[in-house]
């Protein structure tokens, strides 16, 4: 009985076999992380138009909307119908020692650097205009503002009195109304306050009566009308001994017209409250 004897295989009959490195470049396919040069290509040109058309969608859908918009005046104003009251100097809790200038002398300098832009001087610059009339410019490019002069708060300007009436106890506050594009106020508004206690508390008004003359309005944005300066109305409180080291609290309310008041949700709406104590 005869035996075979088995010969070695030739090199060229040797298996191939696979490393890790295949899976990154393959050299016998000539694919690269499982593709080759032309799928990489197909897939990189689908994904380049792809996307290049969602940015050419989101471009136009942009510009379009940016059609619609006015850089002057906002598309949409019916959020706030009323303005808000705000009141100088900043602070609804006004507390000072009125023997001591280091104590009210933040109010008095807040109000001074308040009322830089109101100085006769400047305001002068712009225009005279007629009380108790609307000053509409729609047809005109460059809008003009009207005269507010600062000696027209009198005691509360801080000419004949630098210290605005905190020196002797009697503190001076600016009220103003927020400004709204367009809006023109019905009827005479005027700024009323009282005092939450028992006792009325005498107060004075600048200009008469506390009135925001309808000279002021309409505003017409800050591109437009970009030195209008907002009308003012000083109230000044009479305080005696008897109030002083006390907190009393004041709230301003603009009445007069269809401006709303009394808005349960918007405590500033046509409104303001703050306090005030003076020690001695």
């Amino acid at each position: 009985m005869s035996t075979k004897e088995e010969t070695p295989a030739a090199d060229g009959d040797k298996p191939q076999t696979s490393s890790w490195k295949d899976s990154i470049y393959n050299p016998r396919t000539g694919e690269f992380i499982g593709r080759t040069a032309k799928s990489w290509a197909l897939i990189l040109l689908f994904y380049l138009v792809f996307y290049g058309f969602l940015a050419g969608m989101f471009t136009l859908t942009m510009w379009v909307m940016l059609q619609t918009l006015d850089d002057n005046i906002p598309t949409y104003r019916d959020r706030v119908a009323s303005p808000g009251l705000v009141i100088r100097p900043r602070s609804l809790d006004i507390v000072f020692n009125r023997t001591d200038p280091n104590k009210y002398g933040q109010y008095v300098q807040h109000l001074e650097n308040f009322l830089q832009k109101y100085n006769d001087i400047v305001q002068e610059k712009n225009e005279l205009c007629m009380v108790g009339e609307y000053y509409e410019q729609d047809d005109q490019e460059e809008k003009k503002v009207c005269q507010f002069k600062r000696s027209l708060l009198r005691q509360c300007s801080g000419l004949s009195d630098t210290t605005f009436g905190y020196a002797e106890g009697e503190p001076c506050v600016l009220v103003k109304m927020n400004r709204i594009i367009g809006l023109k106020p019905r009827g005479d508004p005027y700024i009323n306050c009282t005092a939450k206690r028992e006792s009325h508390l005498q107060m004075q008004y600048f200009p008469s009566e506390g009135r925001f003359d309808k000279m002021y309005f309409p505003y017409y944005g800050k591109n437009l009308h970009s030195t209008y300066v907002q009308p003012l109305v000083a109230v000044k409180l009479l305080l005696t001994k008897e109030d002083y080291n006390n907190e009393l609290t004041i709230e301003c309310k603009i009445e007069g017209s269809d401006l709303r008041n009394s808005d349960d949700r918007d405590k500033f709406l046509g409104r303001v409250t703050f306090r005030v104590k003076v020690v001695e």
